[in-house]
């Protein structure tokens, strides 16, 4: 099928090279090129970079729903419009105009985490299994009717980069699986069920901030929600922490909740509200991520000191 491809970071790409070795992708629509890192330099997106290699117009409009975007799509004359972590909402014009209508990659079991950030939220809220699915697009939130599913066991060492990989391949195969269905007519719709859909938004920075009275492992998973993103902090002497790398451990100590209660080998245990943290990779502000071991050689961290 003749396909326009929307999407922009990593979890789109996967798709995207999925997708040029079994269709004709006309056009890639992405997020515009931003500045990036220390020195805010300007850097396209990935997805962007895998057109450009392979010889794919590239549209980056502002906003999607500005009219001369839609007058350059329709252009093309796409079957279909894909979309896959794109970033924008689509109007209602954009949604009408291929013959087999627009379909959207959404990394949950829909209607399961409707929204911005349902890889990172699935971990954060200690979801064992999640999964991709596949859907006509509709004007409400992730709400249109699903073609298909594939379901993926979230590990006890899963992070938002590590799960998003999984979910990123596990997409790209089944929509070349799906693609053929709705080419073929024999696709189905599924209308969701309303009644247990439930949202997830755009992630602040100020969630990664880990409140000691919460369970270790409830702070365990919000460090792997929020891993190699944003990640997850706490103050020590007044200084931002980063944490990278935590084991959830059964054992209690009659200290306060958020104390360093023990100086292990690889690092050490905080005491929360229930059972205790080991710290095993840390980042001071402006630092590399390092060991914690290797890190405690050159900072003064001690045993009975508060974490906040």
């Amino acid at each position: 099928m003749k396909v326009v491809f929307m999407g922009t970071p990593e979890f789109a790409d996967v798709t995207l090279r999925e997708l040029i070795k079994f269709h004709n992708v006309c056009a890639v629509v992405t997020q515009i090129d931003k500045p990036k890192g220390r020195g805010k330099k300007i850097v396209p997106p990935i997805v962007k970079k895998t057109a450009i290699e392979f010889g794919i117009p590239v549209l980056q409009p502002k906003s999607a729903k500005d009219d001369d975007f839609a007058d350059e799509l329709e252009k093309f004359g796409a079957d279909i419009f894909i979309v896959a972590a794109y970033g924008q909402i689509l109007p209602e014009r954009i949604l009408n105009m291929p013959k087999h209508g627009c379909i959207n990659i959404h990394g949950s079991l829909l209607p399961l985490l409707r929204g911005a950030s349902p890889i990172q939220t699935s971990i954060i809220d200690g979801f064992e299994k999640t999964g991709v699915t596949i859907m006509y697009m509709a004007k409400g939130l992730d709400s249109g009717d699903i073609i298909s599913k594939k379901e993926v066991i979230i590990e006890n060492n899963d992070t938002y980069g590590t799960l998003g990989g999984k979910l990123a391949h596990a997409g790209a195969n089944l929509l070349i699986d799906t693609l053929k269905n709705i080419e073929n007519g024999s696709a189905k719709r599924e209308k969701q069920n309303e009644s247990k859909a439930t949202f997830c938004h755009v992630l602040d920075k100020s969630i990664g901030h880990i409140n000691w009275n919460k369970s270790a492992f409830e702070i365990n998973c919000l460090q792997r929600g929020l891993t190699p993103q944003m990640g997850a902090y706490c103050y020590y002497n007044d200084d931002m922490l980063k944490i990278w790398n935590t084991e959830v451990s059964d054992k209690e100590y009659n200290v306060e909740n958020g104390t360093i209660a023990e100086i292990l080998k690889k690092g050490f245990a905080v005491q929360c509200g229930k059972g205790s943290l080991r710290v095993l990779s840390v980042q001071a502000k402006g630092g590399k991520i390092m060991d914690t071991d290797a890190y405690m050689r050159g900072h003064s961290i001690e045993k009975s000191m508060i974490l906040k």
